[in-house]
């Protein structure tokens, strides 16, 4: 006796889930849920201001409807609605499948763009070229002596704050062999601003005066100065030195006590080292 066996349905292998196309589908439904409502509230709208009209096209869509219908198996919700969501799911897939897509870059006439690239050759460490006697070794001296050489910039001096000047005359002093350099500049400095030991090993004390475009450092200010310079603060070398000029009569009084006046110009060429220091100036006095 043969047992009649029942067709086996073919396995449905579900679909891997994918967040990209997942997204995609919720948009697409999103922006259809919109248009729907959109539609229904133009319907809304229409049906008040023009109900008879609203009333027919209604019934000519019903009709419509059952007309499509008739003759045709039996109308599935459920079955239309598994429709719209494969469709849905195709489109999401579609446009989740063009963003992926990469640009291929145009390759060259026979050259296959998914080869994989040639590796990179191994690093190698360069060969000196041996050096050609005689002429090969005067370039290379002259390079080095270029380098050496170090042109220092020219600095704006009166863009300084005074604390920021002081310390510039510090650091000029110390740059230029001066020993024990300190910074006493301020509140009861009795004139001092800046005290260093010159390599000559004379005690060296300098006033700062920065001061702007268009004041000039007065004989007041050389007065007050030359009471306190040798006086109080014991200097063997006294400087005033400012980012402006001195008026003729305080040069002449610097002249008659023995004070070191630098003005802006004086002060660029101790700085690019196309000038005498300070010390050194004296020594020509």
């Amino acid at each position: 006796m043969t047992v009649p066996t029942r067709p086996l349905r073919p396995a449905r292998h579900g679909r891997r889930f994918d967040l990209r196309t997942t997204a995609w589908f919720f948009v697409l439904l999103a922006l259809l849920l919109s248009l729907g409502g959109l539609i229904a509230r133009t319907a809304a709208q229409a049906a008040q201001r023009r109900p008879v009209w609203a009333v027919i096209l209604l019934l000519l869509a019903s009709a419509a409807v059952i007309a499509g219908h008739r003759g045709r198996r039996r109308w599935s919700a459920r079955r239309a609605l598994r429709r719209a969501t494969e469709a849905l799911e195709a489109a999401a897939e579609t446009a989740a499948g063009a963003l992926q897509e990469p640009a291929v870059a145009a390759a060259p006439v026979g050259v296959d763009p998914t080869a994989a690239p040639a590796p990179a050759p191994a690093w190698e460490p360069a060969t000196p070229a041996a050096a050609t006697p005689g002429a090969g070794a005067a370039p290379a001296e002259e390079t080095l002596l270029l380098d050496a050489a170090v042109v220092p910039q020219v600095m704006d001096y009166a863009v300084l704050d005074p604390d920021a000047f002081e310390q510039a005359i510090a650091e000029l002093c110390v740059r230029d062999g001066c020993t024990d350099v300190e910074v006493v500049g301020g509140a009861g400095d009795l004139g001092a601003d800046v005290l260093a030991v010159a390599p000559s090993g004379h005690r060296l004390v300098v006033q700062c005066k920065r001061y702007g475009e268009g004041n000039r450092v007065g004989s007041q200010d050389l007065q007050r100065f030359g009471g306190t310079c040798f006086t109080v603060h014991e200097a063997d070398i006294a400087v005033l030195v400012t980012t402006a000029d001195f008026t003729a009569p305080a040069l002449e009084y610097a002249e008659q006590c023995g004070i070191v006046c630098m003005d802006a110009e004086a002060l660029t060429a101790w700085h690019l080292g196309t000038g005498p220091s300070p010390w050194e100036t004296s020594y020509e006095g």
